[in-house]
């Protein structure tokens, strides 16, 4: 893997500098990380008091958001998750953020324009290990290490899965139904994981229909769980004729503004009662 030595302060005398390192691009097409400090050393800032955890796809990525044309395809060149809607979310409520997504990936398949799921593609399956990536780092695949959930302990999850799936499902039942038990199971796995959290289920920036099927999904895993701190909120669909599309008809900054002071709002409301 490619190493770059950055120099932070270019200074002889001793001095302070606070650093925020952001990888722009998902995680699935490369993986990052420091190495060591040649000289100096690192503390980690004071932790804010309000943790998220935003679990998605391609808009919570930013996919193409530096690309305003939607016949454009993929490339890491014009993703950038400080212009989507989660980190937008996470900066106005002074919030430390966690990004768990990945371009493509659903809960039952990615996304697909044929008849069989593209089951490899789902986030569930990489849940609790580190991450996902194609790449590595020092030699070892995030997905190949296990989570600590200790290490990080949100107040609030977002979840906004279920647009790639949407793909598969269509509007045939059968499938949609498989969706909504495969997504109640993913709950019961990150309900067993973060305990005390808040989950937020979300979807309907790139479209709606899939909504009925995910409030199933709710309905069922509550059936065998009694959980309180559970809901669910459906974004407005985009509009593309005022809004514009980004790269493959994705949402552009604007979108993905709107729908952070949507979701702001809601995650205020939360939490007052949390």
């Amino acid at each position: 893997c490619a190493e770059k030595e950055v120099t932070v302060i270019d200074r002889t005398e001793n001095a302070q500098s606070v650093v925020e390192i952001i990888k722009l691009s998902e995680s699935p097409m490369s993986a990052v990380g420091v190495e060591a400090f040649a000289e100096g050393s690192a503390e980690a800032l004071p932790e804010k008091p309000l943790k998220i955890e935003f679990i998605g796809d391609s808009i919570t990525c930013g996919y193409g958001v530096d690309d305003e044309d939607e016949n454009n395809q993929f490339t890491t060149a014009t993703e950038d998750v400080t212009k989507a809607y989660a980190y937008k979310t996470a900066k106005a409520l002074d919030a430390e953020y966690s990004m768990f997504s990945a371009s493509g990936y659903g809960i039952i398949s990615g996304y697909t324009e044929g008849d069989e799921p593209i089951s490899e593609q789902t986030i569930p399956q990489f849940y609790c290990s580190y991450g996902f990536s194609r790449g590595n780092f020092a030699g070892t695949a995030p997905q190949d290490i296990p989570w600590d959930f200790s290490k990080y302990i949100p107040q609030i999850i977002v979840i906004n899965l279920g647009t790639n799936d949407d793909s598969y499902c269509r509007d045939y039942k059968d499938r949609q139904a498989v969706f909504s038990k495969l997504y109640a199971d993913f709950l019961a796995v990150v309900r067993e994981k973060n305990p005390q959290a808040y989950i937020l289920c979300t979807v309907g920036i790139m479209g709606e229909r899939i909504f009925p099927a995910v409030e199933e999904g709710i309905k069922i895993y509550l059936e065998s769980h009694a959980d309180s701190k559970i809901s669910s909120m459906m974004f407005h669909e985009q509009d593309g004729a005022n809004d514009g599309f980004a790269a493959n008809w994705h949402p552009t900054e604007k979108t993905h503004k709107k729908a952070a002071a949507v979701l702001t709002e809601k995650l205020r409301e939360i939490i007052k009662n949390i």
